[in-house]
């Protein structure tokens, strides 16, 4: 039996570049870089900001959360794995944190939003605060 692949974020992108028919130089003018830094983040030569692993997430189709979590594995630890099982736990600590909510000028609209994303499975006030950086910098704001 074959070993299984080492899930890493070089070889997530490399291989779902290549599943979708792209080369470098594609790649590259998808996300405004050059190719020799795709080429490096291929090979983890080189470590994404975050604004690159989103624009990457967009043009190969990845999941932006789970590969900025795969180009920053340290951070892995900030996102809480355990929330109480009632469901609500994550949305009801975020939204009773005003504290929270007022450091990161978090407005009634944005939260309206995220309200709807409570029913998700959203494990943590933190990732709450992820996906409202996320949704911030795709309309550049």
């Amino acid at each position: 039996m074959a070993e299984p692949k080492t899930r890493s974020f070089g070889r997530i992108i490399r291989d779902r570049r290549r599943q979708l028919d792209l080369t470098q130089v594609e790649v590259a003018h998808l996300i405004d870089t050059s190719v020799a830094y795709v080429g490096h983040l291929e090979a983890s030569r080189r470590h994404p900001s975050r604004k690159v692993v989103v624009k990457l997430s967009d043009a190969l189709g990845l999941d932006a959360r789970d590969l900025f979590l795969l180009a920053n594995p340290k951070v892995g630890f900030l996102i809480s794995e355990h929330q109480k099982s009632d469901g609500n736990s994550a949305w009801d600590a975020f939204n009773k944190d005003k504290k929270l909510r007022k450091i990161h000028k978090i407005t009634d609209q944005e939260m309206g939003a995220l309200s709807e994303l409570a029913m998700m499975g959203v494990r943590g006030p933190r990732d709450f605060i992820f996906i409202l950086n996320t949704i911030r910098q795709a309309l550049g704001r």
